[in-house]
């Protein structure tokens, strides 16, 4: 068989249902993002191993919006060895309300979570902080995947059950995408480049609704190009108030 070519098509399906079935589901995410951003509010971006990529994806990013604020905690971003020690602390519980109230998170904050199953503890305890924070929670996850495991945390909810917006990544049971014959497990995972694409597309139609607005939106440029140092530096001073990954503290926290 050709996997290339099948990864491919199996790829395309999917970004298609996801433009069929959740284009209304971004759009109004990112009006939840323009209007938290007009009104001088904080994004924050949070994923436990692999579904962290999505936050990193989204901050300090060219051709990305200058506020999202990731959410990085030690043991959670494949930063430690053995690897599988990601998937016992995800597990812990309330490590997720520690690791936010750590956060210079406030009341009408968005925060953005990615999980493909939403089952672990720490997904969902931070959920429940962010919701007692009085933040806006919006989940990326698959609904296919998140439909047929149990929960792992006490309460028996998983992510999507707690979110106020969910996003379906339209990914298969286990996300892993294609069969090869003669192989028993399935290969090619889906979740990364499909969430990269949603969230990407959510971020581009908020920075339009900004402009929209009659603001000027965050945006970075390429530090490659001769005037990204300037351009990102006036950025990152502007916005230094709703910008905490360069060492700064929310106000008045």
């Amino acid at each position: 068989m050709d996997a290339i070519a099948a990864y491919f098509d199996n790829f395309k399906n999917i970004i298609d249902k996801v433009v069929k079935t959740q284009s209304e589901a971004l759009h109004q995410r990112a009006r939840i993002i323009s209007d938290a951003v007009l009104k001088g509010n904080n994004i924050f971006a949070f994923g436990c191993s692999h579904a962290g990529l999505l936050a990193l994806e989204l901050y300090y990013r060219t051709g990305g919006m200058a506020l999202v604020n990731p959410i990085k905690a030690p043991g959670l971003n494949l930063d430690i060895d053995p690897a599988t020690m990601t998937s016992q602390i995800e597990r812990l519980s309330d490590y997720g309300r520690i690791i936010l109230d750590n956060q210079p998170i406030g009341s009408g904050d968005v925060l953005i979570i990615h999980s493909v199953s939403g089952r672990n503890t720490v997904t969902v305890d931070m959920a429940l902080r962010g919701k007692e924070i009085g933040a806006t929670i919006i989940a990326l996850t698959s609904l296919e995947t998140a439909n047929q495991v149990k929960s792992r945390h006490p309460s028996g909810k998983s992510l999507h059950h707690i979110a106020d917006l969910v996003l379906d990544n339209c990914g298969c049971l286990g996300d892993a995408s294609l069969e090869i014959p003669n192989v028993p497990e399935k290969v090619a995972p889906t979740c990364t480049a499909v969430g990269a694409a949603m969230l990407n597309a959510m971020m581009a139609q908020a920075v339009a609704l900004i402009t929209q607005a009659g603001a000027i939106a965050p945006v970075f440029v390429s530090a490659n190009l001769d005037h990204g140092d300037a351009h990102n530096k006036a950025m990152l001073e502007k916005y230094k108030d709703n910008i905490f990954y360069m060492g700064h503290h929310r106000k008045n926290s």
